[in-house]
């Protein structure tokens, strides 16, 4: 995507002109193309393998080519990326086969019996097969990194397909979530197990790097690290849909990572500290650069961790869990932190390069001391600070409505003295911050001033450089069902999905509002929790 000369790639199409038709099996993670050619049809079915006993300790990408009628003939490549020029990829052979190697990654295609190989040379695989009705052939990655490898028999790898698809099959049944948007809700769910990064559970934010929020812009930035907002979240929807294993392997990473490190915004899947951004030398997206790796942002501070955090805590233990000593303990040392700071201006939930007395900033200090006294006062967590908590949480409800509140606007606006608002305010709903009547009005003024269509922008004069982000949309759709809107907040629901018509279920960060193009990378955890908190408030189920 960011490097079409010298990116990896894994192609199988057919040899003549087609139509395709894909989509996930449902229930499943499993992905399946339907080709049409004049010659016949036939089915790509394609899996990220797993074994009954879960996770596999290598990488395997399965892929299976059945026919369907007549006959069809597929070419492929593979060709090994350079990582961003870093490395210069090379085979090997020995008595078990031909090896590709990058860097410190070592691989092997593996294959059926009915595929030629016609060009074999570093970094680059073709070859060429057929498919008739009732034949199938298969081709599979296997790959690791520094360490030993595996090489299955293709029948093994071909077998783990169907596995695999059978143990997604199973945990989604296990998904609770009723009402008209379950199959929404579910392919939401399986996309963010696709971001759990299972050897720690930590939640990586998207999946790619560098794919831009407006084509042709500078603003494109590497997602690949787990922030404390989006595991907070992720956990709250999970534990949501009674995905128990899940949201608890998410809490602990997190709340380890808090005692190593201290509260950062984010950290790297496997628990450290985020590298400086770079900047590589690589086209981009549509000529869309630069092309970044690590993220600026890892060094700033944001009041909304603080809520994120304890809005966690809190979902947790209501559904009937407990917290241990030690998260205990460091859940209230970050409450006497977050009592000592709220006064300092941060550089907000959407990270902009200058600090402000962000709204959102403040109301999530709220959110958190409102958690905490909550946590304290049900045993979950030590209460020897509670009382100032209390005051501070007063405190801090008096500043906003104070500093925040623009008459002149009705609503509150994005920082004290300017003239912008913010759709992330439109969480103070879900967060059960003040009177309802300025949240509301808040609301209506979002819709106004921020809204394009059937989506909505971050915050005012944005629309110059980025599209509309997806969760301040479901943000905005939950906020009205909280208020009693329900039939509004439905109707606008409706409207957004049918204009994500695209990508098999699997959303971007943004959306063009005029074209519907995605925009920003992907999947984008942060839109697949908003519309699972959307979709389950619209189906009644609680907090």
């Amino acid at each position: 995507m960011l490097s079409p000369e010298t990116g990896g790639c894994f192609i199988i199409v057919p040899d003549s002109p087609f139509t395709a038709e894909q989509r996930y099996l449902p229930g499943s993670n499993v992905h399946e193309t339907i080709f049409t050619t004049p010659g016949g049809r036939a089915r790509l079915v394609e899996s990220l393998n797993s074994s009954t006993a879960g996770r596999l300790p290598w990488c395997e990408l399965a892929r299976r080519v059945e026919g369907l009628e007549g006959s069809v003939r597929f070419r492929f490549l593979m060709r090994i990326g350079t990582r961003a020029d870093t490395v210069s990829p090379f085979v090997t052979q020995n008595a078990h086969g031909i090896l590709f190697h990058a860097g410190d990654v070592t691989g092997s295609l593996r294959y059926s019996g009915g595929v030629t190989i016609t060009r074999e040379e570093d970094g680059e695989t073709e070859g060429h097969f057929m498919v008739q009705p009732g034949a199938r052939e298969t081709l599979a990655i296997v790959a690791g990194q520094n360490e030993p490898l595996v090489l299955p028999k293709i029948a093994d790898i071909d077998h783990r397909i169907d596995v695999s698809h059978q143990e997604w099959i199973e945990w989604s049944e296990r998904v609770h979530h009723e009402g008209p948007y379950r199959d929404l809700v579910l392919r939401s769910a399986l996309a963010l197990k696709l971001l759990l990064y299972s050897p720690t559970g930590a939640i990586a934010a998207a999946a790619t790097t560098s794919l831009p929020e407006g084509i042709s812009e500078p603003k494109n930035w590497d997602y690949r690290y787990a922030w404390i907002r989006d595991a907070g979240y992720t956990i709250k929807a999970f534990l949501r849909i009674g995905a128990e294993a899940e949201a608890k392997a998410a809490l602990t990473w997190l709340m380890h990572r808090l005692c190593e490190h201290g509260p950062h915004v984010m950290y790297t899947l496997d628990g450290r500290i985020v590298p400086d951004e770079t900047e590589l030398d690589m086209p981009g997206w549509r000529n869309s650069r630069p092309v970044r790796i690590g993220n600026v942002a890892s060094c700033q501070h944001q009041h909304a961790i603080y809520g994120d955090i304890f809005e966690t805590a809190e979902r947790f233990v209501q559904c009937g869990n407990i917290l241990d000593r030690q998260s205990a303990d460091m859940l209230a040392q970050l409450a006497s932190r977050c009592a000592d700071h709220w006064r300092q201006k941060d550089s907000g939930i959407w990270e902009l390069p200058e600090e402000q007395h962000f709204t959102n900033s403040k109301i999530s200090c709220w959110q958190a001391l409102a958690r905490a006294v909550e946590l304290a006062d049900t045993g979950h967590i030590p209460a020897t600070s509670r009382d100032r908590w209390a005051r501070e949480r007063e405190r801090i409800a008096e500043w906003i409505d104070d500093n925040c509140w623009s008459e002149e606007r009705q609503s509150y606006l994005a920082f004290p003295g300017s003239d912008m608002l913010d759709a992330s305010v439109a969480l103070a709903v879900r967060f059960r911050f003040g009177a309802h009547g300025r949240v509301e009005k808040t609301i209506r003024a979002l819709d106004r001033e921020l809204g394009a269509g059937a989506f909505h922008y971050r915050y005012t004069g944005v629309e110059r450089e980025e599209g509309c982000f997806l969760a301040c949309t479901f943000w905005i759709i939950e906020a009205k069902a909280l208020l009693g809107h329900e039939a509004e907040a439905r109707t606008q629901f409706d409207r957004a999905i049918a204009r994500l018509g695209r990508g098999q279920g699997i959303y971007a960060e943004m959306v063009d509002p005029d074209t519907g193009a995605y925009l920003g990378n992907l999947p984008q955890g942060l839109t697949h929790l908003a519309l699972i908190q959307a979709a389950a408030t619209l189906a009644g189920h609680p907090l």
